[in-house]
């Protein structure tokens, strides 16, 4: 079904509102069905299936330096931003003619970056638009950075694309990498009947229900996951839930890749719980407690690596049998979601466990 389907059936959809009659005459058929379409009542405090799944066209892929660059567009469609621990939902304005999406990452390890992304969009007539993306996560495309932009109207623009510098630490071999801004130009064509023309997939009888759909194969994007649990480096500690996300904990030792000293280095790599969805921008710390003692105390450093993705770690002088961790989200993902992703990675409790 495409959204021009979906607003003939908007009855169906949206609880009984027809959209003709005196809204047809005013010439909201588009807008109005936008600006609130059917949500799940009864979610669930985790990632859930959404009642719809928004379909995503492909304007076209560059690179510049040793970045790849994407850009996507979909119809307008509401998202939450989050605050710290405070959501706010963003609707669809009446002006909005196109979610525009991008995606970033080493061409050379195919590592998604964690970066802040800004657009810049003109057409022959100047600059029309100059807005930061939102770092962002959806059930089918995962992480990635997007906003509702209004257009004046169908035709050509140019768009540029910039991404700051990396502001996590990394290993090698990005030790020295992503430290300066970098940017790239493309266009594309607005075409409403490309772009509203888009599927939307209705998830019947699974809406509401504890799970997700498959990430969308986008061929030319690499997957914004994490590694699987067996591809985790060193020792696996612990795997714990908080806030419906997975926190896969490991410990490395003598590797220098992550720390410069001689001592065992810990890993805490979160996740989504069903598709390993990378989760950047949290705020983690650690305590390691021996015989009622706290030994180390500290926060884990966000970090990138080219097997590990987007993880946090900090360096520990030793970890012993009967060790007490735990592990403590400061602040959740400061991640734009989706339906399917708003209710889920808010409230996360710590995660505490002894070391075996």
């Amino acid at each position: 079904m495409n959204r021009r389907t979906f607003l003939k059936q908007g009855t169906a959809l949206s609880g009984g509102l027809v959209l003709s009659g005196c809204l047809g005459r005013l010439g909201f058929e588009t807008q109005s069905a936008w600006r609130d379409p059917p949500i799940v009542e009864d979610r669930p405090d985790a990632v859930y299936y959404p009642a719809i799944i928004e379909g995503m066209g492909m304007y076209g892929t560059t690179t510049a330096g040793s970045l790849g660059f994407a850009l996507m567009h979909s119809f307008p469609h509401r998202f939450w931003n989050l605050t710290g621990s405070r959501k706010t939902k963003v609707v669809v304005q009446s002006d909005d003619s196109v979610h525009l999406m991008a995606s970033v990452w080493d061409t050379e390890t195919e590592t998604i970056l964690p970066v802040d992304v800004s657009v810049e969009i003109s057409n022959s007539d100047g600059r029309v638009s100059s807005t930061n993306l939102w770092p962002m996560i959806s059930p089918n495309m995962g992480f990635h950075y997007g906003d509702n932009i209004a257009l004046p109207g169908e035709g050509q623009y140019d768009v540029t694309l910039q991404v700051g510098p990396l502001q996590t630490a990394r290993t090698s071999p990005f030790n020295g990498r992503f430290t300066e801004g970098q940017s790239a130009t493309m266009q594309f064509t607005f075409d409403t009947d490309e772009t509203y023309n888009l599927e939307i997939r209705r998830l019947g009888d699974k809406a509401g229900t504890r799970g997700t759909v498959d990430l969308m194969d986008m061929e030319m994007i690499p997957e914004p996951v994490v590694p699987t649990k067996s591809e985790l480096p060193g020792r696996l500690l612990h795997e714990g839930q908080s806030g419906d996300a997975t926190m896969l904990v490991a410990l490395v030792d003598g590797d220098h890749r992550f720390s410069d000293t001689e001592g065992p280095f810990l890993i805490v790599s979160p996740r989504t719980p069903y598709n390993r969805v990378m989760l950047p921008r949290m705020a983690l710390s650690a305590t390691l407690d021996r015989g009622g003692d706290t030994i180390t105390q500290g926060t884990l450093q966000a970090s990138l690596d080219p097997d590990l993705g987007s993880f946090y770690g900090m360096g520990i002088d030793e970890l012993k049998t009967g060790d007490t961790v735990r592990i403590t989200v400061e602040t959740p993902p400061q991640l734009a979601r989706h339906d399917g992703y708003e209710t889920a990675f808010l409230d996360m409790d710590p995660i505490e466990f002894t070391a075996e």
